[in-house]
């Protein structure tokens, strides 16, 4: 074996001939063309060949799997991927020979799928002996060009005799005849003693895209920089890939030579000839989970203690905070995605916001959730732009000075969870960006002239802060936060983290961070290969991981392949709740205590609740968890005098203080109407403002407010007048 190719298993056929030393490096073409009319005749393959020609060209590539071509020969599936080019034009000329001769000269390309796991190549790994292999690299599409035309076989005409003579072409650089060549009726004159005129119409072209791949976010730990790989797709596999997709490409890896001509470099780029590519579809198909992993996950899954041991394996370091854990635990997991027949498509992912005052954790937690996420990507919103996180329409040397587009945050965390921080910091325009992504679970770009539809199905997990610094008590959370309504209703839980003196809990926060910073520094000792043996804190575990962050990684992604159904019970204790929390929204003028999307954040909650479990239905006991986490964020964020008001949320105003807003704009309406100088007395507005049931200071709070936003002046002292919109 060479590099890193397969342990392929299967020996050769029997029966078979030989070459010289006994391997099929020894055999000519015609005996590699011999070979795999076998192989077609052997798998059958004869009539899909036909009916592809009878296709042709909406049709024109025949697929086989590695495995099939191993199992008939091995050695020709080594020879494969060691010398690609002489087996694959073989494949080509035998597939041409099975075609029935027709007037048109049929192109049926053969495509190899199926590459062995152990024989894909990480982009970081490849090295100067994987020229000219046949490789697999999977990774993430971070840019793909506009389908482009590419000379294949170019014709030309000789100025002197006016023969016309084919050149054909390869690789990315484009050749001229070197002379006027003879057999091919021309009069024998090189390239310096006549001029030949490219026929563009009568050359045959194919058609190309250039992509660029990087490695995928779940393989890098530390902090590495993502690498890349630019590569070509030709034919009928252009068109196919957006920025975003998680592909692997099978193909044979090429080199070109840097520099300009007349400079070149001795160093050469690498690049990719494509001759095959998968989608992934299955979420966290790159985390391998072993059988002993899958025996130790169920073991684990079944100790009723399971949720404390999770919680536990969440930030340990960062003191309290259980309940937002459980929740971002729940996050990890995630609801089911269903498409329902109509074609709606209804996201399982859920989407948390933490709000709080400085020196609470926050982007502790955000960063320590992007890394124990099997794919995770961290974002700041100071340094984070609509295009950084959506998409970006690019114009480099990539493209060849065209317009490519390169995918955003979002698009990356595909299937994953985006962790956002800072969010109030970001450009109120670039905010309203992600509320596509957010509900819709795509991004929609028309940028440059490209018109393109890129998935982004992935939690989002957001950090904020309030306008001032800290939180006022006396103020809805959403008026403290410099983000519109709009975004606020599509998260599917806001959890408000407030830092408030509180002698007890201060007392053990204090224990917490102290002994902390002593296992720390027991741990830098020990690290130094100093003896620590005898002065090991015994109060290490709070600060370890119940679960080791890796084998943590490997449960959720075996718990995300389980997709739990509801039970009726589960269904009707949902259905009471909601419908418990709404009757107090029925008599007339009430609040709406809650709307449809907390109860699908309900239902989100409680199917990844039974995943945590790997439970294939959705029990009571997970509705119940659901329901105490929506109703413990709900009083903090959206409640008002012991009353859930989702309007505080989603509009940013109570029904109370929408029917005070109301009122105090009739009274200074009619005082104004009934004024001579048309504008209204501010000691009659407290007056017949009192007599309504509004007290003076609100009636201070919000004529101040108004006078901020613009929506009241004052034409004399103590006078005040609505301000007309048109």
């Amino acid at each position: 074996m060479i590099g890193n190719e397969p342990s392929l298993s299967g020996g050769p056929s029997p029966g078979r001939d030989k070459g010289r030393n006994g391997t099929l490096a020894e055999y000519s073409l015609e005996e590699l063309i011999a070979r795999w009319e076998e192989f077609f005749s052997e798998l059958g393959l004869e009539s899909e060949i036909i009916g592809l020609a009878d296709r042709y060209p909406e049709d024109r590539s025949l697929k086989i799997r590695f495995e099939d071509l191993n199992r008939f020969d091995t050695d020709m599936s080594i020879h494969l991927l060691r010398q690609p080019l002489n087996v694959l034009t073989a494949g080509e000329e035998a597939i041409r020979r099975v075609v029935p001769a027709t007037e048109e000269a049929m192109e049926i390309h053969l495509r190899v799928l199926g590459v062995p796991r152990d024989s894909r190549i990480q982009i970081r790994d490849l090295r100067a002996k994987h020229l000219g292999r046949f490789i697999a690299v999977e990774g993430l599409v971070r840019k793909a060009t506009e389908v482009r035309p590419m000379v294949v076989d170019a014709l030309f005409q000789c100025l002197r005799c006016g023969t016309v003579i084919k050149e054909p072409q390869e690789g990315q650089t484009f050749h001229e005849p070197m002379e006027c060549y003879e057999d091919q009726g021309g009069c024998k004159r090189t390239a310096n003693a006549t001029k030949f005129k490219l026929l563009g119409e009568a050359s045959r072209f194919t058609d190309t895209q250039k992509i660029e791949v990087q490695e995928s976010p779940e393989g890098l730990r530390g902090g590495e920089e993502p690498q890349r790989l630019s590569a070509f797709t030709e034919d009928d596999l252009t068109g196919k890939i957006n920025p975003g997709m998680r592909v692997i490409l099978n193909g044979v890896l090429r080199s070109s030579q840097k520099g300009k001509p007349g400079q070149k470099s001795t160093l050469f780029d690498i690049m990719l000839d494509v001759n095959s590519l998968e989608l992934e579809q299955v979420e966290f198909e790159e985390i391998e989970v072993t059988p002993e992993d899958v025996k130790k996950i169920e073991s684990e899954a079944a100790d009723p203690d399971i949720y404390r041991k999770i919680i536990a394996s969440i930030a340990p370091s960062l003191y309290g905070l259980t309940t937002e854990k459980e929740a971002l635990a729940l996050q990890l997991f995630g609801g089911v995605p269903k498409e329902m027949p109509d074609g709606r498509r209804i996201r399982g992912d859920i989407h948390l916001l933490l709000v709080g005052d400085p020196g609470v954790g926050k982007s502790e937690l955000l960063s320590y959730m992007s890394r124990l996420s099997p794919r995770g990507i961290y974002a700041t919103g100071k340094a984070a732009s609509a295009a950084g996180l959506t998409a970006a329409a690019v114009r480099d040397e990539f493209g060849e000075g065209r317009w490519t587009l390169e995918a955003g945050a979002l698009v990356l965390a595909d299937l994953g969870l985006a962790c956002i921080d800072e969010l109030e910091k970001m450009n109120p325009q670039d905010r309203s960006a992600i509320h596509e992504a957010m509900e819709q679970q795509r991004v929609s770009v028309a940028k440059a002239g490209i018109t393109a539809v890129l998935q982004a199905r992935c939690a989002v997990l957001a950090a904020a802060n309030p306008k001032f610094g800290r939180f006022d008590e006396t103020k809805f959370v959403s008026e403290q936060l410099d983000l519109a309504p709009t975004l606020l209703s599509r998260f599917d839980a806001i959890f408000s983290l407030m830092d408030r003196p509180e002698s007890e809990r201060d007392r053990n926060m204090a224990e917490h961070i102290l002994r902390g910073h002593l296992v720390g520094e027991w741990l830098r000792r020990k690290k130094e290969g100093k003896d620590v043996s005898a002065e090991k804190p015994e109060f290490t575990e709070p600060y370890t991981p119940h679960f080791e962050p890796i084998f943590f990684r490997k449960y959720v992604a075996y718990a995300k392949r389980v997709s739990p159904v509801m039970t009726p019970d589960a269904m009707e204790a949902i259905k009471t709740k909601y419908l418990e929390i709404r009757k107090a929204g029925e008599p007339a003028g009430s609040s709406v205590p809650i709307t449809p999307r907390q109860l699908e954040a309900i239902i989100r909650l409680s199917e990844a609740s039974a995943r945590a479990r790997l439970s294939a239905s959705v029990a009571v006991e997970d509705t119940d968890r659901a329901v105490r986490i929506t109703e413990y964020w709900m009083r903090r964020v959206a409640g008002e005098e012991g009353r859930f008001d989702i309007d505080i949320v989603q509009t940013g105003i109570s029904q109370s203080q929408r029917d005070v807003i109301i009122t105090l704009r009739d009274v200074i309406n009619q005082l104004s109407e009934q004024g001579p100088s048309g504008s209204a007395d501010y000691e009659d507005i407290v007056r017949v403002a009192g007599e309504r049931g509004i007290p003076q200071v609100k009636v201070d709070q919000w004529l101040k407010r108004w006078a901020q936003e613009g929506d009241v002046y004052t034409p004399g002292k103590n006078k005040y007048k609505l301000v007309e919109r048109l």
